[in-house]
């Protein structure tokens, strides 16, 4: 199997087969990212023949495991949904032709990957399996979005997201806890929180924002431009988003970013929810989740 540098998935892709299609970030600026430093490149897509080779690597061993079969492949690299129409149906094809038992295609995506595919070609791509997109929306604060040079606006999450919804492609989100700064934890909760009420995530996946000395949010910090969240603001933050989401959906904490993992269905476990997170700003201190974030020494 071809692998290049560091291979990131979501938690709830963990029984899916990973299949390397690209490498890096098409937009490797976010200033608080260090994921894709270990390679020496931005961005690269998979030569096909690579993709092709390791289907049918896989292929060949399941057909010697009796009964394995694979139903899931996640795309990986940060966004390889930011690849044109026609190279995702060609991976799709590729992945249909060496794993007839696969049902559908994740991946990670930006919300800049959505914006130059066509309502037509966003249907068609549905009916080839993908389906359950992963996006890092981080927040729907626009202030902190235009300082960390995410590429977009909250208008612009709201916008493609409800053209996903139209064609049937389920997405969930990944929402960074402290992207806001000190002091306005809960007002991104809020906004976030506003902009998701709109739209149908299956999932909302809080990470806390971990920040690295490679980072150029670091160096921002160190200039006195930027001021971290505290680590009890961010439960307080999350609190806040619980709180104000009105549609159905599953929050949860899952990467090793999270101190305290936890995992709810809203509306249902709004109050277990709230009830956990009031447990953990009361009972815990900051000393502690400092020395937590301190020991995350990796993503």
């Amino acid at each position: 199997m071809h692998y290049t540098g560091t291979i990131w998935r979501p938690p709830y892709e963990a029984s899916s087969l990973l299949l390397e299609v690209t490498a890096g970030c098409t937009h490797h600026r976010c200033k608080f990212c260090t994921l894709y430093h270990d390679l020496s490149f931005p961005f690269r897509m998979s030569p096909l023949q690579d993709v092709e080779d390791d289907l049918r690597e896989v292929s060949q061993a399941v057909r010697h495991r009796s009964g394995q079969k694979v139903s899931r492949v996640f795309l990986t690299g940060a966004n390889p949904f930011a690849l044109s129409y026609s190279k995702l149906v060609k991976i799709a094809e590729l992945i249909h032709q060496y794993l007839p038992s696969v049902t559908s295609i994740g991946a990670f995506s930006r919300i800049t990957d959505i914006t130059p595919k066509t309502d037509e070609e966003l249907h068609h791509l549905h009916a080839m399996g993908y389906d359950g997109l992963t996006i890092g929306i981080e927040t729907a604060d626009d202030q902190a979005l235009s300082f960390m040079n995410k590429g977009y606006v909250s208008f612009d999450i709201l916008k493609q997201c409800r053209r996903l919804d139209a064609s049937g492609i389920h997405y969930s989100f990944f929402y960074l806890v402290g992207i806001s700064g000190a002091g306005r934890g809960e007002t991104g909760a809020t906004l976030t929180a506003d902009i998701c009420n709109e739209l149908h995530p299956t999932l909302i996946g809080a990470n806390m924002l971990t920040i690295y000395p490679g980072a150029e949010l670091w160096q921002e910090i160190q200039h006195g431009h930027w001021q971290e969240e505290s680590e009890l603001e961010k439960y307080q933050e999350i609190q806040t988003l619980v709180k104000q989401l009105k549609i159905p959906t599953i929050v949860a904490a899952m990467g090793a970013s999270n101190a305290y993992p936890f995992y709810g269905q809203l509306p249902k476990d709004r109050q277990k929810l709230l009830s956990f997170l009031d447990k953990i700003i009361t009972n815990v201190s900051e000393e502690e989740l400092q020395r937590y974030r301190k020991s995350v020494d990796h993503l």
